[in-house]
Protein backbone atom coordinates (compact mmCIF):
# COMPACT_ATOMS: atom_id res chain seq x y z
CA UNK A 1 0.00 0.00 0.00
CA UNK A 2 1.41 3.34 -0.86
CA UNK A 3 1.80 6.01 1.69
CA UNK A 4 -1.11 8.99 1.55
CA UNK A 5 2.52 11.35 0.93
CA UNK A 6 3.40 9.28 -2.31
CA UNK A 7 -0.15 9.62 -3.41
CA UNK A 8 -0.07 13.40 -3.19
CA UNK A 9 3.34 13.61 -4.42
CA UNK A 10 1.95 11.71 -7.61
CA UNK A 11 -0.68 14.13 -7.94
CA UNK A 12 0.85 17.39 -7.37
CA UNK A 13 4.44 16.94 -8.35
CA UNK A 14 4.05 20.16 -10.06
CA UNK A 15 3.01 22.29 -7.74
CA UNK A 16 5.63 20.64 -5.34
CA UNK A 17 8.41 21.39 -7.81
CA UNK A 18 7.01 25.19 -8.64
CA UNK A 19 6.75 25.90 -4.82
CA UNK A 20 10.07 24.91 -4.30
CA UNK A 21 11.57 26.62 -7.17
CA UNK A 22 9.30 29.64 -6.41
CA UNK A 23 10.88 29.89 -2.92
CA UNK A 24 14.52 29.41 -3.98
CA UNK A 25 14.07 32.06 -6.79
CA UNK A 26 12.78 34.65 -4.08
CA UNK A 27 15.68 33.15 -1.56
CA UNK A 28 18.20 34.22 -4.32
CA UNK A 29 17.05 37.34 -5.48
CA UNK A 30 16.27 38.61 -1.92
CA UNK A 31 20.15 37.57 -0.46
CA UNK A 32 21.26 39.41 -3.75
CA UNK A 33 19.44 42.31 -2.87
CA UNK A 34 21.13 42.85 0.11
CA UNK A 35 24.82 41.95 -0.60
CA UNK A 36 24.31 44.25 -3.09
CA UNK A 37 22.83 46.75 -0.99
CA UNK A 38 25.18 46.83 2.05
CA UNK A 39 28.61 46.15 -0.17
CA UNK A 40 27.80 47.45 -3.79
CA UNK A 41 28.33 44.19 -5.84
CA UNK A 42 26.21 41.49 -6.64
CA UNK A 43 26.33 37.77 -7.16
CA UNK A 44 27.03 37.21 -11.21
CA UNK A 45 24.99 33.80 -11.25
CA UNK A 46 21.67 34.54 -9.60
CA UNK A 47 20.69 35.69 -13.19
CA UNK A 48 21.32 32.85 -14.32
CA UNK A 49 19.98 30.62 -11.74
CA UNK A 50 16.81 32.87 -11.48
CA UNK A 51 15.82 32.67 -15.92
CA UNK A 52 16.77 28.90 -15.83
CA UNK A 53 14.55 27.89 -12.81
CA UNK A 54 11.96 30.24 -14.46
CA UNK A 55 12.36 27.77 -17.51
CA UNK A 56 11.61 24.74 -15.07
CA UNK A 57 8.66 26.77 -13.43
CA UNK A 58 6.95 27.47 -16.86
CA UNK A 59 7.05 23.27 -17.99
CA UNK A 60 6.04 22.49 -14.80
CA UNK A 61 3.40 24.82 -14.43
CA UNK A 62 1.73 24.06 -17.83
CA UNK A 63 2.02 20.43 -16.68
CA UNK A 64 -0.01 21.24 -13.60
CA UNK A 65 -2.56 23.24 -15.87
CA UNK A 66 -2.90 20.44 -18.32
CA UNK A 67 -3.92 18.31 -15.27
CA UNK A 68 -6.24 20.59 -14.03
CA UNK A 69 -7.98 21.53 -17.19
CA UNK A 70 -6.75 25.24 -16.27
CA UNK A 71 -5.63 26.42 -19.56
CA UNK A 72 -7.76 28.60 -22.15
CA UNK A 73 -10.48 26.34 -23.69
CA UNK A 74 -14.48 26.44 -25.04
CA UNK A 75 -15.37 24.66 -21.97
CA UNK A 76 -18.36 26.28 -22.31
CA UNK A 77 -19.11 24.90 -25.45
CA UNK A 78 -16.84 21.39 -24.84
CA UNK A 79 -19.70 20.68 -22.38
CA UNK A 80 -22.52 21.20 -24.74
CA UNK A 81 -21.55 19.17 -27.19
CA UNK A 82 -23.14 15.78 -27.90
CA UNK A 83 -20.94 12.74 -26.66
CA UNK A 84 -19.99 11.57 -29.23
CA UNK A 85 -18.59 15.19 -31.13
CA UNK A 86 -16.94 15.36 -27.63
CA UNK A 87 -14.65 12.55 -27.91
CA UNK A 88 -14.10 13.59 -31.72
CA UNK A 89 -12.61 17.23 -29.57
CA UNK A 90 -10.12 14.98 -27.46
CA UNK A 91 -8.86 13.11 -29.99
CA UNK A 92 -7.94 16.18 -31.71
CA UNK A 93 -6.79 18.08 -29.35
CA UNK A 94 -4.86 15.34 -27.85
CA UNK A 95 -3.36 15.01 -31.33
CA UNK A 96 -2.02 18.44 -31.74
CA UNK A 97 -1.01 18.80 -27.68
CA UNK A 98 1.26 15.09 -29.00
CA UNK A 99 2.20 16.75 -32.13
CA UNK A 100 3.11 20.14 -30.53
CA UNK A 101 5.04 18.59 -27.27
CA UNK A 102 6.27 15.70 -28.75
CA UNK A 103 8.26 18.12 -31.64
CA UNK A 104 9.49 20.48 -28.30
CA UNK A 105 10.66 17.02 -26.82
CA UNK A 106 12.73 15.46 -29.68
CA UNK A 107 14.05 18.77 -30.40
CA UNK A 108 15.38 19.48 -26.97
CA UNK A 109 16.67 15.81 -26.49
CA UNK A 110 18.65 16.73 -30.06
CA UNK A 111 19.79 20.06 -28.39
CA UNK A 112 21.02 18.19 -24.91
CA UNK A 113 22.95 15.53 -26.88
CA UNK A 114 24.58 18.74 -28.70
CA UNK A 115 25.53 19.99 -25.44
CA UNK A 116 26.37 17.02 -24.22
CA UNK A 117 29.46 16.35 -26.86
CA UNK A 118 30.55 19.71 -27.02
CA UNK A 119 30.22 19.80 -23.06
CA UNK A 120 28.93 23.20 -23.24
CA UNK A 121 28.94 24.70 -19.69
CA UNK A 122 26.79 27.75 -18.66
CA UNK A 123 28.71 31.13 -18.54
CA UNK A 124 28.38 31.66 -14.65
CA UNK A 125 27.92 28.72 -12.39
CA UNK A 126 29.92 26.59 -15.37
CA UNK A 127 26.91 23.88 -15.08
CA UNK A 128 26.65 21.78 -17.86
CA UNK A 129 23.99 23.73 -20.53
CA UNK A 130 22.21 20.45 -20.79
CA UNK A 131 20.99 20.69 -17.38
CA UNK A 132 19.44 23.66 -18.27
CA UNK A 133 18.06 22.59 -21.53
CA UNK A 134 16.57 19.36 -19.97
CA UNK A 135 13.47 21.76 -18.47
CA UNK A 136 12.29 21.52 -22.08
CA UNK A 137 12.02 17.56 -23.04
CA UNK A 138 11.47 17.11 -19.18
CA UNK A 139 8.13 19.63 -19.70
CA UNK A 140 7.01 18.35 -22.84
CA UNK A 141 6.62 14.86 -21.56
CA UNK A 142 5.17 16.30 -18.31
CA UNK A 143 2.96 17.92 -20.15
CA UNK A 144 2.16 15.09 -22.49
CA UNK A 145 1.52 12.69 -19.49
CA UNK A 146 -0.67 15.51 -17.48
CA UNK A 147 -2.99 16.16 -20.64
CA UNK A 148 -3.43 12.20 -21.25
CA UNK A 149 -4.84 11.97 -17.52
CA UNK A 150 -7.39 14.95 -18.34
CA UNK A 151 -8.41 13.80 -21.75
CA UNK A 152 -8.87 10.36 -20.03
CA UNK A 153 -11.18 12.16 -17.14
CA UNK A 154 -12.91 13.90 -19.94
CA UNK A 155 -13.31 10.70 -22.03
CA UNK A 156 -15.56 9.36 -19.10
CA UNK A 157 -17.27 11.93 -18.37
CA UNK A 158 -20.83 11.15 -19.91
CA UNK A 159 -22.82 13.91 -18.23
Amino acid sequence: MHHPWILWLRDHFEEAACALLLLMMALVAFVNVLIRYGTNYSFAFVEEVEVSALVYLTVFGGAAAFRKGLHLGLHFLFVRFPLTLRRAVLILSMTLILLVFGTLAYYGIVQMREEMALTTLSEALQVPQWAYTLAVPLGSLLIIARALERSRVLWNDKG
